[in-house]
This record gives C-alpha cells, sequence and structure tokens, in this order.
C-alpha cells in the first residue's frame, strides 16, 4: 500500500511540474485526480471533487483572484502603469528598487515585461545580467507581503490570520530589500531624467487603484468580524476594478479584449486546482506516509520547502504539498503563524530564483542575459536569507 501512495504521489508531482509549465491551473487538477485515481475509490474522488466545488469560501477566493488580473490589464492599456512611473520623482537606486515592487504587485501574465522597460529606463551602463537580477529580484519584493498575491491563499490553507502572517513577514521583507540595495544596486548612482513636469493627480490615480482593494478587506474584516473572509476580499477586489475602469474608460469592446487578453479563468483554475489537490492529497493518504521519512521540521520547511520553490517556480503549489506533510509529521496545531512564515520565505527564496519561474525566463530574454550569470547574481543573497530562515527555524518549539 506504500509503494502504492509513493508511486501515485511521484506521478502526480511529475504531471503537476510536466503539465503546469503551460496551465498551472489544469496540471494541479490533473495531479488531483491522478492523486485519487491510485488511492481512493471512484465515490471517494467524486466526493472530494464536489466538497472541493461547493466550498463557498474557495469559490469566492477563485473569483476574488480572477479579478486581479483584468485590474493590471487595464492599467497597462489605460496609461496608468506609465503615469506612475513618469511621476516617481527619485534617485536611480530608489527608482529601480521602488517601480518594479509596486508593478510587481500586480499578479498578471508576463508582467516581468512590464517591469523590464522600468528597469532598462534607469540602468543604462549596468549589465545585462545585473538588470535581470534587479528586475526579478525587486519585483518580488512586495509580493512577499502583498495581500493579494500569493500570501493570500497559501494563508488561508494555513487557516493563519493573513495581517499577522504579514507582520511576521516584514522582516524577511526589509532582509530582502537591504540584500537587493547591498548586492544588485551597488555602484549605481544619479537621477533619472523625465520628459515631462510632475503630476501629482497622475501619480495618486495608479496608487489608489493598487491599495484600495486591500484598504477595502481589511478594513470590511474588522468592521464585520465573523464574516467569510472571501466576502470582503470579493469586495475589495471588485471595487479597485471598478475604480481602473472609471479611469480607464474602456468600453464594453475594450474590456471584452481586456478579458481574452489577461484570461481571468487560468486564475480562477488555479484557485479551483489547488485546494482539490491540497483536498485530494489529504485524502490519499500521502502525507502520512511522506511524514514518515525521518525528515526533521527544519529540514522541512525550510530547505525542501525552498527545493519544491525552486522546481516549481511556484509557490501555491509547494504550499499546497508542504502543509498536509508537515500536519501529518507534527500536528496540525504546531502550525503558527512563526512557523508558517519561515516556510513561506522559504519558499519564496526558492521561487525567486528558479529557472522556470516565468518572471526569470523573460526578464533574461528581454535583457539578453542569461541563466547562468542570472544565478551568479542572485545566488548569495537569496542564500544568506535562506541560511537565517534554517537557523530561526532551530528555535521553533
Amino acid at each position: 500500500m506504500t509503494l502504492i501512495i509513493w508511486l501515485g504521489f511521484l506521478v502526480s508531482l511529475a504531471v503537476l511540474l510536466v503539465v503546469g509549465k503551460k496551465n498551472i491551473g489544469l496540471g494541479l487538477i490533473i495531479a488531483a485526480l491522478i492523486l485519487g485515481i491510485f488511492n481512493l475509490p471512484f465515490s471517494g474522488i467524486l466526493d472530494l471533487v464536489l466538497t472541493t466545488l461547493t466550498d463557498w469560501s474557495v469559490i469566492l477566493l477563485a473569483i476574488a483572484v480572477g479579478l486581479i488580473p483584468l485590474i493590471g490589464g487595464l492599467m497597462e492599456s489605460s496609461g496608468l502603469i506609465d503615469d506612475l512611473v513618469e511621476n516617481l520623482r527619485m534617485g536611480k537606486k530608489l527608482f529601480l528598487a521602488t517601480t518594479p515592487a509596486l508593478i510587481g504587485m500586480l499578479p498578471m501574465p508576463g508582467g516581468a515585461l512590464l517591469s523590464a522597460p522600468v528597469v532598462k529606463k534607469g540602468s543604462e551602463g549596468v549589465p545585462a545580467d545585473q538588470k535581470v537580477a534587479i528586475n526579478v529580484w525587486f519585483r518580488h519584493v512586495l509580493i512577499m507581503i502583498y495581500p493579494l498575491a500569493d500570501l493570500l491563499p497559501s494563508s488561508k490553507m494555513a487557516n493563519l490570520n493573513l495581517y499577522k502572517v504579514i507582520l511576521y513577514l516584514l522582516p524577511a521583507f526589509f532582509l530582502m530589500v537591504l540584500l537587493g540595495f547591498i548586492f544588485l544596486l551597488k555602484g549605481i548612482k544619479g537621477r533619472i531624467e523625465y520628459q515631462s513636469e510632475f503630476n501629482l493627480k497622475s501619480l495618486i490615480r495608479p496608487i489608489l487603484v493598487l491599495f484600495l482593494a486591500p484598504l477595502i478587506h481589511v478594513t470590511l474584516m474588522n468592521v464585520f468580524n465573523g464574516i467569510i473572509p472571501e466576502i470582503p476580499l470579493l469586495i475589495g477586489v471588485s471595487c479597485s476594478l471598478l475604480l481602473v475602469v472609471s479611469y480607464a474608460k474602456p468600453g464594453l469592446k475594450g474590456f471584452l479584449n481586456n478579458f481574452k487578453k489577461m484570461k481571468p479563468w487560468k486564475f480562477f483554475l488555479i484557485i479551483i486546482g489547488m485546494f482539490l489537490f491540497l483536498n485530494m492529497f489529504n485524502g490519499s493518504g500521502s502525507p502520512q506516509v511522506i511524514a514518515d521519512i525521518a525528515f526533521s521540521k527544519s529540514f522541512l520547511i525550510v530547505i525542501i520547502g525552498a527545493f519544491f520553490g525552486f522546481i516549481t517556480g511556484r509557490v501555491q503549489v509547494p504550499v499546497s504539498i508542504l502543509l498536509p506533510i508537515y500536519y501529518s509529521g507534527y500536528g496540525r496545531e504546531t502550525m503558527n503563524t512563526l512557523t508558517f512564515s519561515i516556510m513561506f520565505v522559504s519558499i519564496f527564496m526558492g521561487y525567486v530564483i528558479s529557472p522556470v519561474h516565468p518572471c526569470v525566463s523573460v526578464s533574461i530574454e528581454y535583457f539578453r542575459s542569461d541563466l547562468k550569470a542570472y544565478f551568479r547574481k542572485l545566488i548569495i543573497p537569496a542564500a544568506i536569507i535562506l541560511l537565517i530562515m534554517l537557523v530561526s527555524s532551530f528555535f521553533l518549539p
């Protein structure tokens, strides 16, 4: 029985990695069904599928996440992103750190190609491999703590308060910023030459769009204590979408074109697939079998976490895999905010430097660099953060 469970898990993981390169949502769904076929009767598979598809918190989360790329697409097509870049008046170092980070808060297809021209604008004379590293590293700095990105569904799966997790992630966030300045922005000086006069209105509008959703989310959650958290989330995201529509005025045709371009259904399926995989994984017996391997807690949440982040080029998939393994080995009650934060940062570091991470590949192509040079730039700051996470994990109860 143990051999069958292992075989099912490894086959499902292989399918996830292969199919996930093209469509991560479809990969998660197929991998989940393979887990079920290996380990459960047909009725058990059907029950878990229905449980996932009738869970309102999952459905509302999927809808909210599906709306987010529409916001990014309209900001791009309307020129709001250009307005943001053009009116952030600051030195080159701060510009190169800030603008990719702000644009990176929009989880959208090809998003690294939006921040790449920004980096190019502020880094004349800088080597191509350094530009790639700056674009990828700083693009993901704010994503680590941004409540509408990977942290949202990941903290939901761990059943932890999203905004409490953010507080615990702040030290890693500041460390990531500091290491980026030390290793990636060294030697860059001066200010950027702008073509037009500063316009406060053009700066405030895109910032309002970016921050309205999380502001509404956290406000409604505190006002209506006990409400399903995905309801305030959906309201917040919808308000951000309505705001950007009021600015962009795309019309019905423009909105539909944006809908086709941004493919929100792919993001919807990612969330459905992620929770289906998690439910099927829990029901298959895989967590207990994998937990029987003599992993230490530190090795599991840091080394294995970073490894899964690296080989998948994702954050949500490793979280989906590691959480049930951790629960089986150490108990659900021991997954506190600190433990989750160390695990999340470790996965995140593997994801940032992963060669199958789309932002890495498109940035290398845009700046005409190569993967080896990219690794040389980021391996040291990433290793420092992982080492600190490993040491910190030794002090967990």
